[in-house]
Formats: C-alpha cells, sequence, structure tokens
C-alpha cells in the first residue's frame, strides 16, 4: 500500500473519442499499452493480473480487497487499484501469489509506481509495475 504524495499531472484523453471506457485517466493507446501488458504478466507467470484506476470507497484498502474478491480467481490473482484523485494506490495479491510475490516485492513495485504516478505517468507507472510484479513472480 502506498499513500501517493503528489497527485501528479493528469493523463488527458481530450483529443480521444469520447466514450465509457476513455472516462478514465487513459488515452486509446495508453489503454492498448497496459492490455498488452496485462497479457504478457498473465502469460509469463499464469496468474491473473487486473488494473482498476478509479475512486476507492473508505477505508480504501478494505475497498481494494472486495474488487480484488471479486475477481475470478481471487487466489491467483494481482490486483493493482489506484486513485488519481485520492492519491492513493493498492496491491491485492491472492494466496497463492503471495507465495510467489513476497510482500517487500510488492511494496518495491509500488514505490516505483508511485513514483511514475508523482511525475504524472500513469500509464507507465501501471505498465512498470506490471512487469516488476510478473517479473518476481517468475514463470508459470
Amino acid at each position: 500500500m502506498t499513500h501517493l504524495d503528489h497527485p501528479g499531472g493528469e493523463v488527458s484523453a481530450a483529443n480521444e473519442p469520447q466514450g465509457d471506457v476513455l472516462d478514465g485517466p487513459f488515452s486509446t493507446r495508453q489503454l492498448l499499452h497496459i492490455d498488452e501488458a496485462l497479457r504478457i504478466a498473465d502469460r509469463e507467470t499464469g496468474l491473473t493480473f487486473s488494473v482498476y484506476a478509479g475512486d476507492l470507497a473508505e477505508p480504501q484498502r478494505a475497498a481494494a480487497e472486495k474488487l480484488h474478491g471479486q475477481l475470478a480467481d481471487p487466489d491467483r490473482s494481482v490486483l493493482i487499484a489506484f486513485s488519481p484523485n485520492q492519491r492513493v494506490l493498492e496491491v491485492v495479491t491472492g494466496a497463492d501469489v503471495r507465495r510467489r510475490i513476497p510482500d517487500r516485492d510488492v511494496k518495491l513495485a509500488c514505490l516505483s509506481m508511485a513514483a511514475a504516478f508523482a511525475g504524472g505517468d500513469l500509464a507507465g507507472g501501471v505498465i512498470h509495475g506490471l512487469d516488476q510484479l510478473a517479473t518476481h513472480a517468475g514463470r508459470a
């Protein structure tokens, strides 16, 4: 868990077509890059990685854990949940994942993501965080 000390710059989708998916902080191109990073992480590790970007109800950790619990296989899943508006980042890992990715490595990935977020690079932070977590998990 990391509280983001600096809000960073918002990523604007003002030049992109508007729609439900683009109501968030990512452009279409950024969403495609994140989707590719998710597929690579899933394929290489045999785990399921998910990203949630949006406000989290109070208490935020419990809200992220609830979202994680709604995934198809929570024990083998990793959820990166963050809220740029609230400056909060939560990474929730399932029981099977915790055997492969120690809390220390999750915290390092969170610090890396938080640094990118503070610099205004939301998509890059997510992509780099996914890569770090997948690398620590190792091959399936």
